[in-house]
């Protein structure tokens, strides 16, 4: 089964509000085991518009993934982040 895959490009604007956002998806993460591969860090522009945060977050499968990203546990950290930051977020699935 192919794993899927969240690719989050994110603005804050809020940083110590962002940490409730952070603990409050803990829960999410942990209960549809996320592994995360890149959390914020270094990075080097090459095309088209940037953002000051890229995170990208393994899950077992594409289903979980989504199913993460709905779940209750998830809807709550999202309204706290939509409030505090800018984002894209697409979820992708693994070869």
């Amino acid at each position: 089964m192919a794993k899927g895959y969240w690719i989050a490009r994110v603005d804050v604007r809020d940083a110590e509000r962002y940490k409730d956002y952070v603990a409050a998806a803990k829960p999410a993460f942990e209960k549809y085991g996320a592994n995360f591969l890149a959390r914020g860090g270094a990075f080097e522009p090459l095309e088209g518009q940037v953002r000051a945060r890229n995170v990208v977050i393994e899950f077992p499968s594409l289903q979980a993934a989504v199913d993460c990203y709905n779940s209750p546990e998830y809807q709550i950290a999202a309204a706290i982040r939509q409030e505090v930051a800018d984002a894209e977020m697409v979820v992708v699935e693994g070869i």
